[in-house]
C-alpha cells in the first residue's frame, strides 16, 4: 500500500472520533437552548456516521500537504477539493443546508473564504517560525 494512502487511513482512524464528540456537544447545547429540541434515532445515526466520515476525511486529507513531489498548488487543490466535497455531502445529507443552487453558491463562497484564510494564516505562521528557527541555527 502506498505510504501516503496508509498515512491517510491512519490519521483518519486516529482523529475521526472527534467528529461525533463535537456533534454530541452541539446537540447537547441545542437541547439546552432550543425549546422542544429532539432528534429521531435515524437523524442521530445519520449525523453520527456522516460526521465521523467528515472528520476521518478531514484528518486524512492533511497527508496531501506532505507529499514531497507535489507542488503546493496541487496539494492545496486536493486538500481543498476533498474537504469541500465531504462537507457539502455531509451538510446536504443531514439537511443542515438545503439542496438549492443559491444556497450551494453561498456555502461555496463562505467555505472557500474560510479555507483560504486558515491556509494563509497557517502558511504565514510556519514561514515566520521557519525564519526564526533558521536565525537561531546561524
Amino acid at each position: 500500500m502506498n505510504k501516503y494512502l496508509k498515512e491517510f487511513f491512519h490519521r483518519g482512524l486516529i482523529f475521526g472520533g472527534f467528529g461525533p464528540i463535537i456533534l454530541a456537544i452541539i446537540n447537547f447545547i441545542l437541547s439546552k437552548t432550543v425549546e422542544d429540541f429532539a432528534l429521531t434515532g435515524s437523524e442521530l445515526l445519520l449525523g453520527t456516521v456522516s460526521i465521523y466520515f467528515l472528520a476521518f476525511i478531514q484528518a486524512g486529507a492533511t497527508v496531501f500537504n506532505q507529499i514531497e513531489n507535489w507542488p503546493v498548488t496541487k496539494s492545496l487543490l486536493f486538500h481543498f477539493g476533498s474537504l469541500y466535497i465531504v462537507y457539502v455531502l455531509c451538510y446536504i445529507i443531514n439537511s443542515w443546508i438545503p439542496f438549492k443552487p443559491m444556497v450551494l453558491v453561498i456555502f461555496t463562497i463562505i467555505f472557500a473564504m474560510v479555507y483560504f484564510i486558515v491556509w494563509i494564516t497557517v502558511f504565514l505562521s510556519i514561514k515566520a517560525f521557519s525564519k526564526k528557527a533558521n536565525k537561531k541555527l546561524k
